[in-house]
């Protein structure tokens, strides 16, 4: 059977579980059904022998097993795989659940832009009509408030006028398109720093909901209904370890079934918490991203209102890059509600499929189950093994990794999603957490965990053994593929995620002291001792190899060629000189000064003028 053929035979079979299970009132997605066929196939109880072609009889107990297990809604096992197939098919890290927004809202953009960028208009009234459609555009784009509100209207359209008027449109027409385009974003940023700025200071913002005020209730309460969600799944985790630790001695049936259902509803609720401990972790890192942007936003505001005051014109090469960085800020708040909205509604949804632990083990048959039982928390079971570390000098080929000695050590990737390795293989599936601080062993590229110092030495001796026994549980138990992350053995059940990051393993980074040598000249000396780079001494060097010392020059000159060879002569020329004395010096005479007496007259009838000589001596000046 080729490989397209085989494609096909599991398409059918897929489609035909599908169909069974429709009919019989139980919708399920493909994914599902995939997973359900490839786990059923896994499980060595079936006997299917995956290296021959499937008979029809195969395929007809392939079908109807598959089936049974879907129709079963009250199996904690299936519930854990449709948790885990949920999960993987919506859960996505805040980069990719961005970019992705951002890309539905480029496209659900892209008619209002064609409509812009596309448009001849000549007519003052095709003019105007672009005008409204570019406001238009600007409000979907910011997402400030409803493009159908018209207050909100009017706000945008008085910032837009400010900073690109209408009597600007034949320019902005006459650009290309990609131009076109990169304008319109542009003036997006910019209306929507000017709305904000408004906002801010009590003049406007119409329609523009306070996005700091609400991240800053919403992410407290988000993490809180996580923290309680999670602690009911470690409280009843913890309930069922200690059931399971008290069980596994016995040799009674009925205890042997309930052992089964406690150790299937153990990892769901491990499940559970391991995508709740995801999603607290994006929580934490939006509030963290959250603070740093209201800081920057505070200090952008700042900035602008220190530009801006009291003035009456502002140049835009100062205050455009402002708004622009508002608006980034701003969009990165929505952002942020997107992504905490999504993680909200990731939570809820998860909660659909605790279903089964109310029905299989009500509080009465919990309690009747824990008289004299001592439930241990994960801490607690850490603390008590704490001290009690791996000796190194008791192995000899095994390697051991401590905090002590490692830098990264907090950052290694710890097999079986950090639970215990021998006691899931010897006791039955139990799990139990692993405490790093007695030492993480690495074998083969691998590294594990162990809950006791004990635990750890008898995983070592056949570390090979206990992997294989691991393996041969998962595929009696498809869930725990997902749960311990045993990818790599079973990768045919590998999440896309898993796959895209298999190969980015970690290595550890020891810490020791080391020191190397190196000899001063490795290789044979190469210099040239005769060698010169001085052109006259080469040229000295030629003078002696030809001998010249006995030869002589000699030179003749006749009357004909007297006084006409080649000459030159320099002069130098003629330049503008002058002097300056060590000091200023001047002379003043003095001022000629002449009285007439008696030119008004006087009682005598007859005037006499006498002229009277008031000029000081020379030597009096």
């Amino acid at each position: 059977m080729t490989h397209s053929q085989a494609e096909n035979v599991i398409k059918n079979i897929i489609r035909e579980i599908g169909q069974e299970c429709a009919m019989k009132g139980q919708t399920v997605s493909e994914t599902l059904v995939a997973f359900m066929v490839k786990a059923v196939v896994l499980d060595p109880r079936n006997e299917f022998n995956v290296d021959r072609t499937l008979t029809k009889a195969d395929v007809q107990k392939l079908i109807k097993l598959c089936i049974e297990r879907l129709l079963d809604t009250r199996n904690p096992s299936l519930d854990t795989i449709k948790m885990q197939v949920y999960f993987d098919m919506n859960y996505t890290n805040r980069v990719e659940l961005i970019n992705e927004q951002h890309r539905i809202l480029e496209s659900r953009l892209a008619p209002v832009s064609r409509e812009i960028t596309d448009n001849r208009a000549r007519t003052r009234e095709e003019l105007e009509s672009i005008y409204r459609k570019i406001v238009s555009y600007v409000l979907l784009r910011s997402g400030l408030g409803s493009p159908t509100d018209i207050k909100v209207i009017r706000e945008a359209t008085a910032a837009l006028q400010s900073v690109f008027p209408q009597t600007e449109l034949a320019a902005f027409l006459s650009l290309n398109k990609k131009e076109k385009e990169r304008q319109l974003k542009e003036l997006t940023m910019i209306v929507t720093g000017i709305r904000l700025f408004n906002k801010d200071c009590g003049k406007g913002g119409e329609g523009i909901d306070d996005l700091p005020a609400i991240l800053n209730e919403a992410i407290p309460a988000a993490s809180h209904h996580i923290d309680i969600e999670l602690q009911t799944s470690q409280d009843l985790s913890y309930r069922y370890t200690a059931m399971i630790e008290t069980m596994h001695q016995s040799l009674n049936a009925e205890m042997e079934l309930k052992r089964t259902m406690l150790k299937e509803v153990l990892y769901n609720v491990r499940q559970h918490e391991a995508y709740l401990c995801v999603i607290l972790s994006d929580v934490i890192t939006c509030a963290q991203e959250v603070e740093m942007m209201q800081k920057q936003f505070a200090a952008q505001m700042e900035q602008l209102k220190d530009v801006v005051r009291a003035k009456t014109a502002v140049p835009t090469s100062q205050v455009y890059p402002i708004f622009i960085a508002l608006s980034n800020l701003w969009t990165s708040f929505q952002d942020e509600i997107l992504v905490l909205s999504f993680l909200n509604n990731l939570t809820v949804n998860l909660q659909q499929f605790l279903d089964a632990h109310a029905f299989i083990f009500p509080e009465n048959v919990m309690e009747s189950l824990l008289e004299g039982i001592i439930v241990k928390t994960d801490e607690e079971r850490l603390k008590e093994s704490a001290d009690d570390k791996v000796n190194v000098s008791d192995f000899t080929s095994e390697e051991w990794l401590f905090p002590e000695t490692t830098i990264n050590f907090s950052q290694l990737i710890v097999q079986y999603h950090g639970f215990c390795a021998y006691s899931f293989a010897v006791k039955d599936g139990l799990l139990l957490p692993g405490n790093p601080s007695l030492g993480i062993l690495k074998h083969k590229e691998k590294y594990y965990t162990f809950s006791s110092k004990e635990n750890a030495y008898s995983f070592a001796k056949n570390p090979d053994k206990y992997i294989k026994m691991i393996g041969d549980k998962a595929k009696e138990s498809p869930e725990l593929i997902q749960l311990l992350e045993l990818h790599q053995q079973f990768e045919s059940l590998a999440p896309y995620s898993q796959i895209k990051s298999k190969d980015k393993s970690l290595k550890p980074i020891t810490k020791c002291d080391s020191s190397t040598q190196t000899d001063t000249h490795i290789l044979p000396p190469t210099i040239v001792k005769d060698y010169e780079w001085n052109e006259w001494e080469l040229r000295r060097k030629a003078i002696k190899l030809a001998n010249l010392r006995q030869k002589l020059t000699h030179s003749v000159q006749t009357n004909l060629s007297h006084m006409r060879r080649d000459n030159s002569a320099q002069v130098y020329l003629m330049k503008d000189s002058s002097t300056q004395t060590k000091c200023e010096n001047s002379s003043n005479v003095p001022r000629p000064q002449i009285f007439l007496a008696g030119l008004r007259g006087g009682t005598p009838p007859i005037t006499h003028m006498t002229k009277v000589n008031l000029t000081r001596a020379v030597d009096e000046t």
